[in-house]
């Protein structure tokens, strides 16, 4: 059967649509009538929840860690279905997405670029090619390499220890001298497959210079290797070792001439990594008393941390209409139509135990959800996997909705035993 438009609307493969970004997907593709097929494992999709089962169109079921088999299942499957665009959502299977676009002669990204949104090590190679500001960093294997490399390449302290290939900040220190070294890489280095679907991974750790300053991140849709910018977003993290995410604000409130710049090198950083049909989400810091943006990763995904809601409910562009629109071959819709500001707030244990009770406070003009239910185990808070809800608020200027959001998170109740 030759690829084109089914009966019902285009038909789209995303490759694993779990985790916080499918469901925004799910809700782009019904406002543009566009049937979602899943390729994901059979275990994988039984654990689905109901909703997201009852919004596919069809199941692709495959190895999605054995490339060879992945690749041809879903290009039968592609076929059968008249599927006429391919979209990653789960990060670490990007590259994959790359090669299936190519094989079915489809809107996708680089192939040969691909692994660099995922993998840091290669991240890191594509960014000095293109002469992105970025930290220092070296690979290490243990912490007397990583001694080494940290002096060989005079990195300084305090340094960031991340696994070479992991997302929500899982295995991510930050240490300030050598003793803590040997254990960060450690820490770094646990993470040899990935859940759930047991794809292996780069176990490197990577020892990257601290950029000190504020944290922001920037989302490119890039349709037919044109970049559009979206937003400027300011970052929030809990301070010390463990870096999570505490919430985040649109707009960032910074001077017009800067959002420029950090949208342009996220654009440039999306390009390096080979992301030529779809979206890129990319941080960046800068530093105190500097206008340069640095650049700490990107990402070939939607964004997680509900930043999807967070930039469509400020501004009214839907980043996953954008990114269904870029695989799809369509000029994606990026023009804002409004100019709020919202924030949103991540509640957080002060430590692991089991959840008795989690109740949001309700003030005018927020809203929120609880993660989890009572009984519950949290994980230590040592990244986002702790976290137990959010709050989101709107306002007029970004320092009202992130002292608003603020306010709602403080008179929250989180009671871990």
């Amino acid at each position: 059967m030759e690829i084109g438009t089914g009966p019902h609307g285009p038909g789209v493969l995303v490759i694993e649509p779990m985790g916080n970004a499918g469901r925004f997907l799910v809700e782009a593709a019904e406002r543009l009538g566009v049937r979602l097929y899943a390729a994901t494992h059979q275990d994988v999709h039984d654990d689905y929840p109901q909703w997201l089962r009852a919004a596919l169109a069809g199941l692709c079921a495959t190895d999605l860690t054995d490339t060879p088999k992945a690749l041809a299942d879903m290009e039968a499957f592609c076929r059968q279905h008249a599927v006429v665009g391919v979209a990653p959502c789960f990060e670490l299977f990007t590259p994959l997405a790359a090669l299936l676009a190519e094989r079915l002669g489809l809107p996708g990204n680089d192939p040969r670029l691909a692994r660099a949104a995922r993998n840091k090590v290669l991240m890191g190679e594509a960014f000095a090619t293109a002469g992105i500001p970025a930290p220092r960093w070296a690979v290490a294997h243990d912490g007397a390499e990583a001694h080494r490399v940290a002096l060989e390449r005079e990195l300084g302290w305090p340094l960031v220890v991340k696994p070479a290939e992991q997302g929500g900040s899982w295995g991510v220190s930050v240490i300030e001298g050598p003793d803590q070294l040997a254990e960060a890489v450690r820490a770094a280095r646990q993470y040899t497959h990935a859940r759930p679907h047991g794809l292996e991974l780069d176990a490197r750790a990577l020892i990257q210079e601290y950029v000190p300053g504020a944290e922001y991140s920037c989302d490119t849709v890039v349709a037919d290797g044109v970049a559009y910018p979206l937003p400027v977003v300011a970052k929030d993290t809990t301070r010390g070792r463990y870096r999570i995410e505490t919430g985040h604000t649109c707009p960032s409130g910074l001077p017009a001439p800067l959002v420029r710049k950090v949208q342009h090198i996220a654009a440039r950083a999306a390009l390096a990594v080979g992301v030529r049909n779809g979206i890129a989400h990319t941080e960046v810091k800068i530093p105190p008393d500097s206008d340069t943006p640095y650049v700490i990763e990107t990402g070939a995904r939607l964004p997680g941390d509900n930043l999807c809601e967070v930039v469509e409910a400020a501004t009214g562009v839907s980043e996953a209409v954008a990114h269904l629109q870029a695989v799809l071959g369509l000029l994606p819709d990026t023009v804002p139509s409004r100019t709020d500001a919202v924030s949103i707030r991540f509640l957080l244990p002060e430590r692991g135990g089991v959840l008795r009770r989690a109740v949001l406070a309700h003030l005018p003009g927020t809203h929120g959800e609880v993660h989890l239910r009572p009984g519950a185990v949290v994980p230590e808070p040592t990244d986002s996997m702790c976290r137990i809800g959010h709050v989101v608020a709107r306002a007029q200027t970004p320092d009202a909705a992130r002292a608003l959001a603020g306010r709602a998170a403080a008179r929250s109740r989180v009671e871990v035993g």
